[in-house]
C-alpha cells in the first residue's frame, strides 16, 4: 500500500511538472546535460592523454565536475524522471555528411562546439524552470570558449615544432654583413630553428638582428617554397614581438608565461 502511495505521489509530481513547465523543457535540459558532460569528458581525455597538458586537462576536469554538481541538484531531477528516449524524434535523425575528423584538432573543435552549444541550451532552458543555475551555466560556457582557444593554440604550436630537427643558438656580437652571411649559410644547410641568445646585447641591436633573421627566413622560404625557419628570441618577449619573431624562450627568472601571453598573444611559441 505504501508503495502504491509513493508511486501515486511521484506521478502527481510528474504531472505537475508537465503542467507547470512543459515536459519538453525538461527533456531538453536532460539531453543537453548528457551532451555537455560527454563532450567535456572527451576534451579532458584529449588534453590529458594526447597533449599531456596537465593545466588544461585539470581545467576540463574542473568544468566537468562543476557541471555534475549542478546536475545533481534536487530541483533538476525532473529531467531524469521525464526522460523518454523511445519517443525522441531525433534519435533516428541522421546527417548526410559530417566534416572529416583526421586530426586531434578536429576532435577538439567538434567537442568544444558540442559542449558550448549544449551548455547554451541549458542556460536558456534553465531560465524557465530553475533560474538559479542560469548564471552558472553561462560562466561555464565562457570557460569552454577559453579552454578551446588554449587547446587549439597548444596543438598549433606543437605542429609547428613537430618537424624541427635542428635549432642553432646565435649571439649578435658580430658585424652585420658577417651576421647575414652566417644566417644565409644556416638556412641553406637546412636549419629550421634559430634562437637569438645574447644576454649582453642592447635592445636596439638585438631587435635589429632579430628583424634581419626573420626577413631572411621569410625570403628563403619564398624562394625555395619550403617551410620557413622558426625564429626565437631568448628572454625578451618585447623584442620578439617588435621584430616579428615566432616565439620567445623564457627562463625561470624571466617573464612568467601567463604574462608573456598577454604581451605576445596566443599564436606565439
Amino acid at each position: 500500500m505504501a508503495s502504491r502511495k509513493g508511486e501515486s505521489s511521484e506521478m502527481e509530481e510528474i504531472e505537475s511538472e508537465k503542467d507547470d513547465s512543459g515536459v519538453g523543457i525538461w527533456r531538453t535540459l536532460d539531453a543537453s546535460a548528457n551532451r555537455s558532460a560527454e563532450a567535456v569528458r572527451v576534451l579532458e581525455d584529449i588534453l590529458r592523454f594526447c597533449l599531456d597538458d596537465a593545466f588544461l586537462s585539470q581545467e576540463a576536469k574542473a568544468i566537468r565536475h562543476e557541471l555534475a554538481i549542478i546536475f545533481s541538484r534536487e530541483d533538476l531531477q525532473a529531467r531524469i524522471r521525464l526522460r523518454d528516449v523511445l519517443r525522441d524524434v531525433g534519435v533516428s535523425t541522421t546527417v548526410a555528411k559530417t566534416p572529416p575528423r583526421t586530426e586531434i584538432k578536429h576532435v577538439v573543435a567538434a567537442n568544444a562546439a558540442r559542449a558550448s552549444q549544449s551548455i547554451r541550451s541549458l542556460e536558456e532552458c534553465s531560465r524557465l524552470v530553475v533560474p538559479a543555475v542560469t548564471t552558472a551555466f553561462e560562466q561555464l560556457r565562457y570557460r569552454i570558449y577559453t579552454l578551446e582557444k588554449a587547446a587549439m593554440t597548444t596543438i598549433i604550436s606543437e605542429n609547428r615544432l613537430a618537424d624541427i630537427s635542428l635549432c642553432v643558438l646565435l649571439d649578435v656580437d658580430r658585424p652585420k654583413t658577417e651576421f647575414k652571411t652566417l644566417v644565409g649559410q644556416l638556412l641553406a644547410a637546412g636549419v629550421n630553428m634559430i634562437q637569438l641568445r645574447d644576454k649582453k646585447a642592447n635592445t636596439s641591436l638585438l631587435c635589429e638582428r632579430t628583424k634581419t633573421i626573420t626577413q631572411q627566413a621569410r625570403q628563403y622560404a619564398e624562394s625555395t617554397t619550403g617551410k620557413r625557419c622558426i625564429v626565437l628570441v631568448n628572454d625578451r618577449a618585447d623584442v620578439a614581438v617588435a621584430a616579428n619573431a615566432d616565439g620567445v624562450h623564457l627562463g625561470e627568472t624571466d617573464l612568467p608565461v601567463n604574462l608573456a601571453r598577454k604581451v605576445c598573444g596566443h599564436e606565439f611559441i
